[in-house]
């Protein structure tokens, strides 16, 4: 059935309301006011679908508005302090002196923030210099021209049942037209997924790798926090062939951020990520802080790890990616927002010269590309590229001792560049290969279930819609996943999405679409690729209440 769609023409289209859209929303307007630019979110508000730790660095920010403390930018707790633990078993731990703590990792400077928040603060900036924001729409489609330069994108249909008709609430999706697009979806965008496989953007480049971070928000008692104190920890509940870590940040408000990150090239297909933080959360070092707390939000969203030789060549005809959509992730410091800022930037000044030049600009913007490479971006990566394939070639624990001479004594000059070309879907092994794991019940005070944690994430989609998880082939669940691997799907989804059940005698894999948090977790994993993650209608999905 093809419906006519209402078709809109702007200077510039960004994909994506997070930092790096944000930031190149921003900037494009710094640099000329007369621009017309829209940003479209899929989430129902910017910030809605926006999670990270986070520790944030202020050096993209720094650039892109100076004087964002005075302005008011919701970025007011200072890192006081780094507290590194290494935990030996399920009670006891050993802090790592400062001085073996890999140097990127020192947050001197730094600040614990929700990242949601930041960008709530950076759509109200974009929209005081006249960007068009445009949350609630989710870009679905990429449009292109006849020459194959892409053109803008079209935002999803609204009101169209499951049986694939049209209900009374039907709107069709508008079209979004620019000579040129800025993808920053955030990692592994749909659309950016799509731009890399049409363009071969990934021809030179190591497979991405991945974590899933899961996070929680408590309120604990205030006798037991201090403001500024950040946490990390490695080792337990992971074994030695588990790459991952565990977060604690003291926010204000008597408030923590806490969450344990697990590296998707994990090769048990009985782990659970979501279980493993439930069982991390009941480590003394952690639990002295949530005794007696109340736990108020949670929510999970796959990271980028895979560092410089992960990522794609950034340009197209029409469009670039920029922030974690093309992977931009610091892996050793932890942190992608200030990345994502800087080359957000960069993309704007980029598009700004072409716009400038009329119609002698080129099709596609190479020299995005090349100021990427000269920026300090660029270094930063080049000095913890080896980071990400040290701790997959040797182990966590002789992977971080290869971090810190590299880190701390070369200061990430070795004369070696790493590499790992397995990707994470591949590393996983057969389930009668590896030992299954018991995990406890869940006390309700400490650790929890799946369906109780997502009620926490307020998900909500419109249940009368397709399915946004879509399998190319709907036999392989049951008839090759679940005998080979016993469908890991059913442990590594965070939110419960994926379940086998038993319909007239006979195993069936049922997909509860209507809890995704959008982590994008199953796009990664799922053995085969088989499982496709799409957007739903705009505004499905979570609505993080500042994660």
């Amino acid at each position: 059935m093809t419906t006519e769609r209402e078709s809109m023409e702007f200077d510039v289209v960004v994909v994506g309301g997070g930092p790096a859209g944000l930031a190149a929303a921003c900037r494009l307007m710094q640099l000329d006011s007369n621009l017309s630019v829209v940003v479209v979110e899929k989430g129902s508000e910017i910030g809605a679908h926006i999670l990270s730790g986070n520790v944030f660095e202020p050096t993209g920010l720094n650039e892109l508005f100076p004087d964002w403390q005075a302005m008011g930018a919701p970025i007011t707790t200072a890192v006081t302090g780094d507290d590194v633990h290494y935990l030996t078993s399920e009670s006891k731990s050993i802090r790592v002196p400062g001085l073996f703590v890999p140097r990127p990792m020192h947050n001197k400077g730094n600040y614990i923030v929700s990242l949601g928040r930041v960008c709530q603060w950076l759509g109200e900036q974009a929209e005081a210099l006249g960007v068009n924001v445009f949350p609630g729409f989710a870009a679905a489609e990429v449009l292109y021209a006849d020459d194959g330069r892409v053109v803008g994108v079209a935002t999803s249909d609204m009101g169209i049942g499951k049986d694939g008709e049209h209900k009374s609430s039907y709107q069709a999706g508008y079209e979004l037209r620019a000579p040129y697009t800025i993808f920053a979806e955030g990692c592994r965008g749909n659309l950016g997924e799509q731009l890399m496989q049409k363009y071969s953007l990934r021809e030179d480049a190591d497979p991405q790798h991945y974590g899933i971070g899961l996070k929680e928000i408590w309120d604990i008692d205030p006798a037991l926090h201090e403001e500024g104190l950040v946490v990390h920890t490695t080792g337990w509940p992971l074994d030695n062939h588990t790459e991952g870590g565990g977060f604690l940040y003291h926010a204000a408000n008597n408030q923590v951020f806490l969450g344990l990150i697990v590296a998707l090239n994990y090769k048990n297909p009985h782990l659970s990520p979501f279980e493993e933080f439930q069982r991390w959360k009941q480590h003394p070092k952690i639990r002295q802080y949530l005794e007696g707390g109340k736990r108020i939000a949670y929510g999970a969203r796959a990271v980028n790890k895979g560092g410089l030789q992960s990522l794609p060549k950034l340009t197209f005809p029409g469009g670039m990616l920029v922030g974690c959509d093309a992977g931009f992730l610091n892996g050793v410091k932890i942190k992608g927002a200030h990345t994502a800022i800087k080359t957000g930037m960069l993309a704007a000044e980029s598009v700004q010269r072409a716009l400038a030049a009329g119609e002698s600009a080129p099709a596609e913007l190479e020299d995005y590309e090349e100021s990427v490479r000269t920026s300090w971006v660029y270094r930063e990566l080049h000095k913890g590229r080896n980071f990400g394939p040290g701790l997959a070639k040797f182990g966590v624990f002789w992977g971080a001792a290869f971090t810190f001479i590299d880190q701390n004594i070369f200061f990430g000059k070795l004369p070696v560049t790493l590499h790992n070309r397995v990707p994470d879907h591949e590393s996983i092994a057969k389930a009668d290969a590896v030992p299954p794991i018991d995990y406890p019940k869940p006390d309700g005070k400490i650790s929890f279930d799946r369906l109780s944690s997502v009620f926490l994430s307020s998900t909500n989609h419109e249940e009368d819609q397709p399915s946004h998880l879509k399998l190319k082939d709907a036999s392989i669940p049951i008839d090759y996943n679940l005998p080979e691997y016993d469908e890991p799907a059913q442990r590594y989804c965070p939110a419960g999405v994926y379940e086998v059940v038993e319909e007239g005698g006979k195993k069936v894999f049922q997909i509860n679409a209507q809890n995704c948090v959008h982590c994008k977790t199953c796009d990664i994993k799922d053995p085969t690729l088989n499982i496709v993650w799409t957007v739903p209608e705009g505004g499905g999905g979570p609505n993080y209440p500042g994660m």
